[in-house]
């Protein structure tokens, strides 16, 4: 399994190419770029391109970049609305799609391979309605990410219109076979059981994210610190036909040094070894 860490670890900070060296030197062979503007400015050609310069010269390679959840530089605190491709309000989905295609367009710089795509908020229900929306936001976000040499993959998340069985529904009746999924441990852990996500999901899953929590809130913990059961996690994963990426997704609240990281990130990576 490809070792990658997602620098949502780092989503207080600017990500920097100090970071990167962060990731790099802690046993990643990949990151996980984490679009919020506070942290990785898409918008921002200046960031842009150092980031690109850095992998030019570097081995670490850019597998993926996640979605961006809100247009601002504060997640939504100041009230920004959130990036919500279901949402009921045509403009609000039109704004989203515009929001996420901002995004996308930096791949024409860094070569990651991979968009993690959220469909809609945690209380977006399942319906005719969410079905219409979502199938239309997956096939334009395909087409639009297919000519960057980027491949969409959709995450489970902690909403009705997202468990792993809705989502394998909506690539099926879509016929987006181009398109795959991404596992959210933490968010399985929470709503249907990772082991049900897992054989829900399938050989569909690209990539895994993988954090911790007690089965109550989304917590992103390192693994371990809370209730999934990472051995049987581990080896129904390997099951698989295809194995999937290990994404790290930890908590930037954790408040992890250039002292902490490293050990812990090597732990993680060899419960998949």
């Amino acid at each position: 399994m490809l070792r990658v860490l997602s620098t949502h670890v780092f989503l207080n900070q600017r990500l920097h190419p100090g970071l990167l060296d962060l990731a790099a030197h802690s046993g990643a062979q990949a990151v996980e770029i984490f679009a919020a503007r506070q942290h990785f400015d898409y918008t921002s050609r200046e960031h842009v391109a150092e980031l690109s310069a850095w992998f030019s010269s570097n081995t670490l390679e850019p597998f993926s970049m996640h979605a961006p959840l809100y247009p601002d530089r504060e997640m939504g605190r100041a009230g920004a609305p959130a990036v919500n491709v279901l949402h009921p309000e045509k403009s609000r989905r039109i704004d989203a799609m515009d929001e996420i295609k901002r995004a996308l367009e930096a791949a024409e710089h860094i070569p990651f391979r991979n968009l993690i795509v959220h469909l809609g908020e945690r209380d977006d229900v399942w319906s005719p309605r969410t079905i219409e929306h979502g199938l239309t936001a997956l096939e334009h976000l395909d087409a639009f990410a297919r000519p960057l040499g980027v491949r969409v993959l959709v995450e489970n998340l902690l909403s009705e219109a997202t468990t792993p069985e809705h989502l394998v529904m909506i690539l099926d009746m879509g016929h987006l076979a181009h398109i795959g999924l991404c596992l959210d441990l933490g968010h399985a852990h929470i709503t249907v059981g990772v082991a049900h996500a897992i054989a829900a999901m399938g050989n569909r899953i690209a990539s895994v994210h993988v954090h911790d929590n007690h089965g109550l809130k989304d917590e992103h913990l390192w693994p371990g610190d809370g209730t999934i059961e990472w051995p049987a996690t581990v080896e129904a994963l390997k099951k698989l036909a295809t194995p999937p990426a290990t994404v790290l997704e930890i908590s930037q609240n954790l408040n992890e040094t250039a002292a902490t990281l490293p050990a812990k990130v090597e732990k993680a990576f060899n419960l998949f070894a």
